[in-house]
């Protein structure tokens, strides 16, 4: 069973220095139809202006995810990191019991375009943690490779979720299958191109909701970038041994 949600049917805000679509509901964008998938709560395709970003502020009891696809984003924060996130890399920020950051576009002439994640964690309360990784494309060449997991297998970053995240390149005549377990649900989004999943054509800014399927099939990939999520069912998070 899969669901296409086309690209023009997300929520879209216009700050001016920010351009945003809402794959689920977000700040003043809001359908009761798309809270979420699972334990994927955000995934929001911002475009930023040079010289303009996000100023400090919190957040708490969250994954967070950024993946840059153009440009590059400067992020700091109060445990004392601070660095540059390019393309092929991702940044994960685990918000815990609560985190200050802030974000922003230093690149002069040129727009910053992204994808920023947010994941509800199985534990709340935790220590807030950072971790930024390198994933080159050649890893990523007609595979999908793992670069988010609860374990940080194969030198993924790691979240506080039963989630995985793959990111995966496709052209030509490429093809990838992922087997999905019967107790789990997928998510997959177009970051870039075109493809063709499990017989449905999807482009960027599109996205699949996928259950009760064995395998999923890419194939026929134009210049494609894909994220996909392979998720639990949604679950009540527990809270942190240690706070």
């Amino acid at each position: 069973m899969m669901y296409k949600r086309s690209a023009s049917a997300r929520g879209y805000a216009d700050h001016g220095w920010l351009k945003s679509f809402h794959s689920f509901s977000f700040a003043d964008y809001h359908d009761p139809e798309f809270m979420g998938f699972g334990p994927l709560r955000v995934i929001n395709e911002d475009w930023i202006a040079a010289g303009k970003g996000f100023g400090t502020h919190g957040h708490k009891d969250m994954e967070i995810i950024t993946y840059v696809l153009e440009g590059e984003l400067a992020h700091k924060d109060n445990m004392g990191n601070g660095k540059a996130i390019y393309p092929h890399e991702v940044q994960r920020m685990s918000a815990g019991k609560g985190v200050m950051h802030s974000e922003y576009n230093h690149a002069e002439g040129q727009t910053t375009h992204l994808l920023q994640i947010w994941i509800q964690p199985d534990v709340i309360g935790a220590p807030p943690s950072y971790e930024q990784t390198m994933f080159p494309p050649e890893e990523k060449r007609g595979k999908l490779r793992l670069v988010a997991s609860p374990n940080g297998e194969l030198n993924s970053v790691t979240i506080h979720s039963n989630t995985k995240l793959f990111a995966g390149l496709l052209d030509g005549t490429e093809t990838i299958q992922h087997s999905l377990a019967a107790e789990r649900i997928a998510y997959l989004h177009v970051a870039k191109g075109k493809l063709v999943v499990n017989g449905e054509s999807v482009e960027a800014g599109d996205a699949l909701m996928i259950a009760q399927e064995d395998h999923i099939n890419l194939s026929h990939g134009e210049d494609a970038e894909v994220l996909l999520f392979d998720l639990p069912k949604a679950a009540q998070p527990r809270m942190a041994s240690h706070q």
